[in-house]
C-alpha cells in the first residue's frame, strides 16, 4: 500500500489585505475583463482611479468567488449576481444582529 500525501496551499487574508487587479485575477482565476464587468455591475468597488491604481480588499476576493459559484452552479448572469450578493449580505447582517440579542 502506498502512502498518499495531499498538499494544500493557502493565503491568509485579513481586513488590511489589499491586492492589485493582476493579483485579484490570479487569486480568483478570472480575467481582467470579467473584473471590469463586475465593477460596472457594482459587484466590486476598488480603491483607486484607474486599473493600474486599483486595490481590492479581501471582501472583493470573497465577492468574486461567490459570483463565480453563482454563475457556474445556478447560471446567474452578472446583474443577478449583484442582486444575490446584496441579499446574501443583508441576510448575513440580520443573522449577526440576531446573535447579539
Amino acid at each position: 500500500m502506498t502512502e498518499q500525501r495531499i498538499y494544500i496551499q493557502g493565503m491568509i487574508l485579513n481586513e488590511e489585505t489589499r491586492c492589485t487587479l493582476a493579483e485579484l485575477c490570479r487569486l480568483c482565476g478570472v480575467s481582467a475583463e470579467l473584473v471590469h464587468d463586475m465593477i460596472e455591475e457594482g459587484i466590486l468597488s476598488p480603491d483607486g482611479h484607474s486599473p493600474q491604481e486599483w486595490l481590492f480588499t479581501f471582501v472583493a476576493i470573497k465577492r468574486v468567488q461567490t459570483t463565480l459559484r453563482l454563475q457556474q452552479d445556478l447560471r446567474i448572469n452578472l446583474p443577478g449576481c449583484a442582486l444575490a450578493l446584496e441579499l446574501l449580505e443583508e441576510l448575513e447582517e440580520l443573522r449577526r444582529l440576531s446573535r447579539r440579542n
